[in-house]
């Protein structure tokens, strides 16, 4: 395979947004191209896939231009985890290389933010949504404590540029944006090299 896998999965998403509004129809449609993305390890570009040894990078692989949805790598150098965050959209998780522990959160009695229940665990070929509707606070760390993971994900806007919110275990939010790590995206168009 190779960058032509994420350009049929971006091809794959648009006719999806195109097509479906309504987040209970677009979600199976976009999770299917996704399991097939996230089934192969062999066509995220090397500097894409470059993990920070303080932090975890999220790599931008494509943006649509209206901004309908955004596909990200996200690059977990050994035992890096995010804080306790929203999105604010959908998302969908696809696990590409390595594992990450996926840990929901919500408010108690008292309006304190706590775990829910055990942490979900994402192995390679994976999928897991997230949304305002299904659920849309977690915390997720990279499974390791000595290697590098690598997760892909597609949300339903530009998902660095959205404002989203940071929650401390005594229930404050804090907003956030979170950008990317990378000034230039693969180039998806040119077929040049591909064969007959």
């Amino acid at each position: 395979m190779g960058i032509e896998s994420l350009r049929d999965f971006v091809v794959a998403t648009t006719h999806a947004v195109s097509q479906h509004s309504d987040e209970a129809q677009l979600l199976p449609v976009v999770r299917q191209a996704l399991q097939r993305l996230v089934a192969h390890d062999d066509w995220l570009p090397d500097e894409l896939a470059q993990p920070h040894p303080a932090y975890y990078r999220q790599y931008l692989l494509h943006a649509d231009p209206l901004e309908r949805f955004s596909v990200v790598s996200f690059v977990w150098g050994p035992g890096q985890r995010t804080p306790v965050h929203d999105h604010t959209v959908w998302g969908l998780i696809g696990m590409l290389r390595g594992q990450e522990l996926s840990q929901p959160w919500g408010r108690d009695a008292r309006g304190a933010f706590v775990a829910l229940g055990e942490p979900t665990v994402l192995r390679p070929g994976q999928v897991e949504a997230v949304s305002p509707t299904l659920g849309d606070v977690h915390q997720v760390s990279n499974a390791y404590s000595d290697r590098t993971s690598i997760s892909i994900h597609v949300y339903g806007a530009n998902i660095g540029a959205v404002h989203r919110h940071v929650y401390t275990p005594e229930g404050a939010t804090k907003p956030f944006v979170s950008g990317y790590s990378n000034l230039f995206v693969p180039n998806l168009w040119d077929r040049s090299k591909e064969t007959a």
